[in-house]
């Protein structure tokens, strides 16, 4: 963590209207801590900074304004350190990639995978100066997992983990912790706020379509509390040596063992195939 003598510490949380962004916010602060929150709605935290105070920095921000990140951040940092990041803003869109608009491929791409790179990039420089800092990803068991009919939202997470797993390595050097959590099914929101393509005929039916009906279902399907999972992330964050993953969720848990275990059993299974390629 931060070698910085200051009691208490400062967090910069991207999608803080609602779920799980808005319960992690409202732990931090109820800890002392300070936050610096994104949102898209300019009330959506607006109890929050009446009972906080100046420890709430709201700021109105489109996570899609890709340009706009490197201001947001040097303005955030030019204050004082920012000792925790937590790139959480997410949806997705349920739909074959053949029903997919252009725009809902890009949007979900800037969303999910361009804009916390582009965070994670601007706020290097000030943690590694302060000494060191926490960045938190919230991928998805869909990070490491895959469903049809979210084909963009799993080239994304699976972009996030892959991208956080390099950049770990970049900057342990300088006391810069990083930590991909993979939730499950968390009722936050999420559910209700899924997207849906245009159906074309011949997705009426098969795996696209079970997928659809299932998630039509929104917030019934998802079991998780998420204050609960706010509560991990700041214990995650007080951690001399954290994970560099974290799943949250049985479902998370179960699917993620399942994905590992068949991975391992197909490499396995292929060694002499593989091998063969040697001079």
């Amino acid at each position: 963590m931060s070698t910085n003598p200051r009691t208490e510490r400062r967090w910069f949380v991207t999608g803080a209207s609602s779920g799980m962004g808005r319960h992690l916010v409202e732990r931090v602060l109820d800890l002392g801590d300070k936050v610096v929150a994104t949102v898209r709605r300019p009330e959506a935290l607006a109890d929050l900074e009446a009972r906080h105070g100046g420890a709430l920095q709201v700021e109105l921000f489109d996570l899609r304004d890709l340009p706009a990140i490197t201001g947001l951040v040097e303005r955030v940092t030019a204050q004082i350190p920012v000792d925790v990041v937590v790139n959480n803003a997410g949806y997705c869109v349920i739909g074959a990639l053949e029903e997919l608009a252009d725009e809902q491929i890009q949007d979900q791409l800037k969303t999910l995978l361009h804009a916390p790179i582009a965070i994670t990039r601007a706020f290097l420089d000030a943690l590694r100066k302060n000494g060191g800092g926490h960045l938190l990803q919230i991928s998805s068991m869909g990070g490491q997992t895959a469903f049809p009919g979210s084909s963009i939202y799993h080239a994304a997470k699976w972009g996030l983990e892959g991208f956080t797993e390099s950049v770990a390595q970049e900057v342990a050097p300088f006391g810069i912790h990083c930590t991909i959590i993979e939730p499950g099914a968390i009722r936050t929101g999420f559910g209700r706020a899924l997207q849906f393509a245009t159906e074309l005929p011949p997705y009426e039916t098969g795996p696209v379509a079970g997928l659809r009906d299932y998630a039509r279902r929104g917030d019934e399907i998802f079991p998780g509390d998420p204050a609960k999972v706010a509560a991990i992330l700041v214990e995650v964050t007080t951690m001399p040596a954290p994970p560099l993953r974290l799943a949250l969720g049985d479902d998370a848990f179960e699917a993620l063992g399942a994905a590992f275990d068949s991975r391992g059993k197909i490499l396995r299974q292929y060694e002499k195939l593989s091998r063969s390629v040697a001079l």
